[in-house]
């Protein structure tokens, strides 16, 4: 196991950021958080971040050496296999598998989330919306009794759709976009991911406050649905 001291780049509202951040508290692992501004990017951070994105994790070695890695996946697996705490990979190979193809899943519904949250038209948001729609429906197919995506256990993949619920959790301040309605299984495990500590810790008290000036700089058509 790993003794480096770890430094997680971080951006307020990027959901790869807020995995690596609760793949770290679910391992119960110390870590300090930097934040960028990612429209006026420092140099230290441009000369560490290969394709100029968070989130980055700084290993600095017990022998001073410092390491960079780069893109949440591969944070996030190097967490598992450094770092103590109750594992977030299942042990057999095909269920593991399987689990990195639904993390692989979530990315692509955040793809239609930035779809959602950015449509300054009725059409092209009624379009994200059934697109997500379409994807949650195949997520419900696959949940179980819960509490969580496996089971009892949490996992890689709540880590994953946990930054992906909180989105609504102020899209609906604005308006209901019942999206979860005919969910019940992907609703009951919205509401788990939220009560979780590591979940609630992952960003900062401001970011409700954070997402609302994103949509208000994109004129997002989900502000005028509040108005």
């Amino acid at each position: 196991m790993s003794n480096a001291h770890l430094t997680l780049v971080s951006h307020h509202l990027c959901p790869y950021v807020q995995r690596a951040a609760i793949v770290l508290a679910e391992k119960g692992v110390p870590f300090e958080r930097r934040y960028v501004d990612l429209s006026a990017k420092p140099d230290w951070f441009s000369a560490i971040s290969p394709l100029g994105k968070v989130p980055l994790l700084i290993i600095k070695q017990e022998d001073g050496t410092q390491a960079v890695v780069f893109e949440s996946a591969a944070i996030c697996e190097y967490l598992e296999e450094t770092q103590p705490g109750t594992p977030l990979h299942p042990t057999d190979p095909l269920a593991r598998a399987r689990h990195r193809g639904w993390m692989e899943f979530g990315s692509s519904i955040l793809s239609d989330l930035w779809g959602f949250e950015t449509a300054r038209d009725s059409n092209t948001f009624a379009d994200k919306h059934k697109a997500l729609l379409a994807k949650f429906s195949r997520v419900e197919a696959e949940l179980g009794d819960g509490p969580f995506f496996s089971g009892e256990a949490f996992s890689m993949i709540d880590a994953v759709f946990a930054p992906i619920f909180r989105y609504f959790d102020v899209f609906d301040t604005l308006t209901s976009t019942s999206l979860f309605d005919p969910l019940p299984r992907v609703a009951r495990w919205r509401g788990e991911l939220a009560a979780r500590e590591s979940v609630s810790a992952a960003v900062t008290s401001d970011y409700a406050d954070r997402l609302m000036g994103f949509l208000r700089n994109h004129d997002a058509w989900l502000l005028r649905q509040a108005a």
